[in-house]
């Protein structure tokens, strides 16, 4: 249904969802499924259709969309009963889906509620919402990370969780890989496949720990956490800059995003809020001295250590990249309280980039999907 309403889209020249889904929507009868899904299939080609018209604006070159993967996706007509998950399969008949003790306990809990599920071929997600209350902040704590570890601190206290083994994973995955012999491109490209699932997998149970910990220590101690904007930090490591392919390797596998992803929404859950610093208040945070501001010199014996030649001391990199956030992040921080405020009272705020995320749960894994309304 999805690739039928693309090629009704196409032949149409629509990609918004409400004209696609008055093409579209007549045409789909000839599928047996109950009408929720033939909804949640337009608006998933609308999508599909959207972004392929960005592109084409941008000058890019595209393909004909179509839908490869083979998933059912709903935010109507499912229920939960009996440590299950219901769905319609047609006219007066449901399928009814077994969950796990960790998914019914998260469900189970005040203010939880699900918005929809996805189907796939051996996976079932749901994608969960809930209200929390907003969690006062006296103070913030900067989250600066690295290759082999995650600096969290501040002007008072500074902790260190190591991810050395993430960087042991991927370079174990990559030898295995590498040594494969087979001639079948095809098979090794499968078995690649799977190594390297199981490389995300590992890696994001580690970092799960220790993001974990991280949103723990700072829900108690009432400490808002700052992000910095490392977005394009490979560029620095490209071909021809001396690093050597190893080097380019290790940068090319680290998992900065998977960290933030992780963090943000657990402090979304917890109702704690996140500081996003843009590029230009994250440039320098590392190299500046956070007692004069001066900035700091490097030198090869001293490892990932810098020294300021003002104050005469030497500190860890590290750590003055951590305090440094945890300072532009506290000014953002004082400038949007009052809105955080008028926001748990109730009130009108304005929408201003760069305030600390709101802390109402969204979807989890995708938005709610619509339907369009008649005036």
């Amino acid at each position: 249904m999805v690739n039928e309403s693309i090629r009704i889209g196409l032949a149409n020249d629509v990609s918004s969802l409400r004209r696609l889904s008055l093409v579209s929507y007549s045409q789909l009868a000839q599928y047996d499924s109950p009408s929720c899904y033939k909804l949640c299939a337009i608006s998933r080609a609308a999508g599909i259709l959207a972004a392929r018209k960005k592109s084409l604006k941008r000058g890019l070159p595209t393909r004909t969309p179509y839908s490869v993967r083979q998933q059912l996706v709903s935010c109507y007509s499912f229920k939960t009963k009996n440590r299950g998950l219901e769905i319609p399969v047609a006219r007066g008949k449901r399928l009814s889906t077994p969950l796990t003790n960790h998914t019914i306990d998260i469900i189970s809990r005040l203010m939880v509620k699900v918005r929809s599920f996805t189907l796939t071929k051996n996976r079932l997600c749901l994608c969960i919402a809930r209200d929390v209350a907003v969690i006062e902040c006296a103070s913030t704590v900067g989250v600066d990370r690295n290759l082999l570890n995650l600096t969290v601190g501040n002007d008072e206290e500074t902790r260190t969780y190591d991810l050395s083994e993430t960087v042991s994973i991927a370079s174990t995955t990559m030898r295995i890989v590498a040594s494969f012999k087979r001639d079948d491109v095809r098979i090794r490209r499968v078995i690649a496949s799977k190594y390297g699932l199981r490389r995300t997998a590992r890696t994001g149970h580690f970092l799960h720990t220790s993001t974990k910990t991280i949103v723990a220590a700072a829900v108690q101690q009432g400490q808002a956490l700052v992000l910095e904007n490392i977005q394009d930090i490979r560029a620095l490591y490209r071909k021809g800059n001396g690093q050597g392919r190893k080097y380019r390797g290790r940068m090319n596998g680290w998992s900065f995003s998977e960290a933030q992803r992780q963090i943000e929404y657990k402090a979304r859950w917890a109702g704690l809020p996140i500081i996003r610093l843009s590029r230009r208040e994250t440039s320098g945070s590392s190299v500046t001295c956070p007692r004069c501001g001066e900035r700091l010199q490097s030198d090869k014996r001293l490892a990932r250590k810098l020294w300021c030649g003002n104050c005469r001391i030497v500190m860890d990199r590290d750590r003055v990249a951590a305090v440094n956030l945890a300072r532009r992040g506290r000014v953002r921080f004082a400038r949007s309280r009052p809105p955080i405020l008028l926001e748990a009272q109730g009130g009108a705020v304005e929408a201003v980039k760069g305030n600390p995320t709101p802390t109402v749960i969204p979807g989890v894994d995708a938005p709610k999907l619509t339907q369009p309304t008649k005036s």
